[in-house]
């Protein structure tokens, strides 16, 4: 009763903001001396300090107590096919530390190497011990399976699909002590709009990541759906066209060929836009008014609302949010998108660009991270090295 009475009291602090004893009372219910008694254990263990006393008025007055944002830290990493990026944060989540770097590995042990040395650069950065970060969440490419220790689906980072691979950089992250996951990118992504940009409060919705690859992320009532095996958004492997290479000949798969990137390039040089040389300058054509580039981006968009329309039939989601180097540009995708849904589906979900740009993915690793810290420092409270 006596821990209860402390979570509830560390959860309101949390979840609300500093108070006061009596406020605290009058909040979860408790009584003040069953209060005192728990700010009195949460302080002993470095998770609730106090902040001052309340603004002079009728009575005494209180001190205000808050919870300790330093009693624990969390790390985010991205691991994306051009760039890493990493974030360590505390407890409420405020970045202290952050780390950018072009990713130049050419195999996968050079890779996993490189995430856990930069890590620990960021975390000596923030002026921190490696114990001290309690929860550490990578996103990557493709689907996580921590039975096999494999990632599956990760064609775009070279040799990350070996067996044991994951096994081995959950292992060099957690060096420290921290708890490691490992979570696919379009879901973080999803998280991250979630949490902090475009999708905040919204109870179902599809985060659409186009750019070297494709990927979704699915939130239903307002939770990460990963489905039966992890797999669940994996787009990339949905049927396009009316003779669908086998599974095991999908590599990429028909999704991915048909609309990311290289496909986009490959339409507008079939166009005869020859001297575009990715697809961010096709989309910068159309913008300028290339009649050519702007046929491209319609086909992008129809083929994109092709993907959505089959995942919008069977999640019914509030909203789309669109992300990546493709799908970022949603001034130029949203329209042509709404307009072949219509023409498809009864029921057309509003489509928005991501807020959270390229640190979307790195915003959802440090929500996740959160969450699994803010259980862990309670439940070690007093175990702290």
């Amino acid at each position: 009763m006596r821990a209860l009475n402390q979570r509830v009291v560390l959860d309101r602090l949390r979840t609300h903001g500093e108070a006061t004893r009596p406020q605290l009372a009058v909040d979860t219910g408790l009584s003040k001396p069953t209060v005192g008694q728990a700010l009195l254990d949460l302080e002993q263990h470095g998770l609730v300090r106090t902040t001052g006393r309340s603004l002079p008025g009728p009575g005494r007055a209180a001190v205000v107590y808050r919870a300790a944002p330093d009693a624990g830290h969390v790390a985010g990493v991205d691991i994306g096919r051009r760039a890493i990026r990493i974030a360590v944060a505390d407890l409420e989540g405020s970045i202290v530390a952050r780390l950018d770097e072009p990713n130049r590995c050419r195999s996968a042990s050079a890779l996993v190497r490189t995430v856990s040395e930069s890590v620990e650069r960021a975390v000596a950065a923030a002026g921190l011990q490696p114990h001290d970060v309690v929860a550490t969440v990578v996103g990557t490419p493709g689907v996580p399976d921590p039975a096999s220790g494999t990632v599956f689906r990760a064609p775009n980072l070279p040799g990350w699909e070996r067996r044991g691979l994951l096994h081995e950089l959950v292992a060099a992250l957690a060096a420290g002590g921290s708890d490691v996951v490992v979570e696919n990118d379009a879901n973080l992504c999803a998280v991250g709009e979630h949490a902090l940009g475009a999708a905040l409060g919204v109870d179902v919705l599809v985060c659409l990541t186009v750019g070297t690859g494709i990927g979704m992320g699915l939130l239903v009532d307002g939770k990460l759906f990963r489905g039966a095996h992890g797999a669940a958004g994996e787009i990339a492997d949905l049927p396009y066209g009316p003779e669908p290479a086998g599974a095991g000949a999908r590599r990429p798969g028909p999704v991915e060929t048909a609309a990311a990137g290289q496909a986009v390039l490959a339409a507008a040089r079939a166009r005869g836009l020859t001297k575009a040389r990715s697809a961010k300058e096709v989309f910068r054509l159309a913008r300028a008014g290339d009649e050519r580039a702007r046929e491209v981006v319609e086909q992008e968009a129809e083929k994109l609302a092709y993907v959505v329309s089959a995942v919008t039939a069977v999640l019914d989601p509030r909203l789309i949010v669109l992300g990546g180097g493709i799908g970022g540009n949603t001034d130029l995708l949203a329209a042509p998108m709404q307009r072949a849904l219509a023409a498809t589906i009864p029921v057309v979900p509003r489509i928005v660009a991501g807020q959270l740009g390229e640190d979307a993915v790195l915003a959802g690793a440090i929500a996740t991270a959160l969450d699994t810290a803010r259980e862990l420092v309670f439940d070690r409270r007093g175990h702290r090295p």
